[in-house]
């Protein structure tokens, strides 16, 4: 495997000259038309930070379009959530609230220093800061963090977030979590050790040299044994950071988050903890969101994946507006997910009919036009070292569908008449219902009927196409999809959505659920490949293999189109929470 170092420094270049890029771009596409003068968004956050200022006070007030997938910083996945969970939750480490290529560097959180190895990564040490406290007054212990990777191995109870700690730390899937621990005091994980209340170690039966980006996850912020409360535990996490729960988090509803008192900054040179109040709404109307931004009445969309189509008109046309606005590279991929157990689906000529059938740049044109994407036919995001650019089904010169290539991929799978199928988008995120009616068009052009149903992200990996037995129940055929890295590496890129290992009964992102053996072993054979060179080739490699597979159909590299209201302080975009702001720092004035 790579030093991860090095291949973090290889990422960041190439972020930084896509960042350059939208800089320098003239706004167009996006579905502004007329013959108003078009504006180019400002960019700043993307490269400074916006509004710098150390006032404190007031109630910073949040908007969103639909739930966390969790407030448990174990059970959580969305960007958004791992973002906004910093204000009261503390991890191991995380990354610096900064511009560009600075975002992607650790910081120190409720560690002294990143982690250290000394045999090629197969143990990992952290040392903990003293005098950190949950907002009962009482000391956070390194028990306590052993503890909160434990839990993450309960699916059942926890279903939502990644689970790297379970594939590396217990490969032979042998522990099966706290809550069906023998052991007395329910650490029985003997992969992870304590030695005292402010050391743990990590023990890995193969090297890792990227762990310290699972240090990063908020899975290892703290949680005492004594308080877990299993699935109710969402309601409200125990803070270790500047804000806790007011009263309870009511899913769907609203969470506000107060001062925690026992938060000592002496312990925490990252949190300035400006507002006294932050308040959260939970399913709002999306459009509705962005008229509070301009209004002012809100102060962020916590979703972080930009405004509506009608928003991104309003602040191309308006000079002002433009000023206050960046468009910002994501790093993620926008595809539609096949299920390769749904039949027809099963067979990959009725998969590679839909590579060829879709309308690529009608569906960029969904998503907000070139502010909002660039058109997408490989899928290892160009942010990513080793990036390279494939197109294994041309559908025409501009993308718009080859007709004639699905109808004799139709014939190979034997469905020359088409078939019907059903087809899955988050019906909170308007670009995406209208990229599944784009889809819908499309394939009907060909004689697959496509029958769209919509639910809201919040649910949708744990009870719709994260479900395999839903998916399968519900003769599920395609599901729209879109991953950013859980770290700025190829592996945290694809081995959550390709990685047959992966795959869970509920919670999941290889929602195609495929498990190749040779696409599992490339994983392998690059993440225990030293050279970077050779290890892109290996990563490329898998790029290519998995669209042979056509279980996945990559349409957009997405860009987010934010808006942030002139009375937010200390805005700067994040690409380490795919290029959304960062939350961890933000006041009103």
């Amino acid at each position: 495997m790579k030093h991860p170092v090095t291949r973090r420094r290889r990422a960041q270049a190439l972020i930084g000259i896509v960042a350059v890029t939208a800089l320098t771009a003239t706004a167009c596409g996006g579905g502004s038309g007329g013959s108003k003068k078009k504006y180019s968004p400002s960019n700043k956050a993307i490269t400074e930070v916006v509004n710098q200022s150390p006032k404190k006070g007031g109630t910073l007030k949040l908007v969103s379009s639909d739930k966390f997938d969790s407030l448990d910083p174990g059970d959580m996945y969305y960007a958004s959530a791992w973002n906004f969970s910093r204000l009261m939750a503390r991890p191991l480490l995380t990354f610096k609230p900064a511009p560009g290529n600075a975002s992607y560097e650790f910081a120190p959180d409720l560690a002294t220093d990143v982690g250290k190895t000394d045999d090629g990564g197969k143990t990992w040490t952290y040392h903990l800061r003293k005098g950190v406290k949950y907002e009962d007054g009482t000391e956070v212990k390194a028990s306590d963090v052993k503890y909160a990777v434990e839990r993450t191995f309960d699916k059942e109870i926890l279903p939502n977030g990644p689970g790297y700690f379970a594939q590396y730390l217990d490969p032979d899937s042998t522990y099966k979590g706290p809550y069906k621990d023998s052991a007395p005091d329910k650490l029985g994980l003997k992969a992870i050790e304590t030695p005292d209340d402010y050391t743990i170690v990590f023990k890995m039966k193969e090297p890792f040299a990227d762990f310290n980006y699972l240090a990063a996850l908020p899975q290892t912020a703290p949680v005492p044994p004594g308080k877990d409360t299993g699935k109710e535990y969402v309601k409200h996490p125990l803070a270790t950071g500047a804000y806790m729960v007011d009263g309870q988090y009511e899913p769907g509803k609203a969470v506000n988050l107060v001062r925690n008192p026992h938060w000592d900054p002496s312990t925490d040179p990252l949190r300035k903890a400006l507002p006294d109040r932050i308040e959260l709404l939970e399913k709002q109307d999306a459009n509705d969101v962005d008229n509070r931004l301009f209004a002012g009445t809100a102060q962020l969309d916590v979703v972080g994946t930009g405004v509506q189509a009608a928003a991104q008109n309003k602040i191309l046309t308006d000079e002002k507006l433009a000023g206050n606005s960046d468009d910002a590279v994501s790093g993620a991929l926008a595809y539609l997910a096949i299920s390769s157990k749904t039949p027809p689906f099963d067979n990959v000529h009725c998969r590679r009919a839909v590579q060829y059938a879709v309308n690529k740049a009608q569906m960029q044109r969904a998503v907000g036009g070139e502010v909002g994407a660039d058109i997408a036919t490989n899928l290892m995001p160009p942010t990513l070292a080793g990036s390279k650019v494939a197109d294994m089904y041309p559908n025409g010169e501009k993308h718009t569908g080859d007709v004639a290539k699905a109808k004799d991929e139709l014939k190979q799978c034997g469905k020359p008449d088409g078939f019907s199928t059903i087809l899955t988008a988050r019906s909170n995120r308007p670009k995406e219902v209208a990229g599944a009616t784009s889809v819908q068009n499309a394939l009907e052009k060909v004689g697959i009927k496509i029958e769209i149903r919509q639910y809201p992200s919040g649910d949708y990996f744990t009870q719709f196409a994260g479900v395999p037995k839903w998916v399968a129940d519900n003769k599920v055929g395609i599901m729209f999809m879109q991953w950013g890295p859980d770290f700025p590496t190829q592996f945290g890129f694809f081995q959550q959505i390709v990685d047959g290992r992966a795959i869970k009964p509920a919670g999941g992102t290889n929602l195609s659920e495929l498990n190749d053996p040779a696409v599992n072993g490339l994983i392998d054979q690059a993440t225990r490949t030293i050279d970077p060179n050779a290890s892109a080739a290996i990563w490329q490699q898998l790029d290519q293999k998995v669209m042979e597979s056509a279980v996945m159909v990559p349409f957009a590299w997405t860009k987010s189109l934010l808006y942030r209201p002139p009375n937010v302080t200390n805005l700067v975009v994040t690409p380490a929470y795919s290029g959304m702001y960062d939350y961890l720092n933000i006041g009103i004035q």
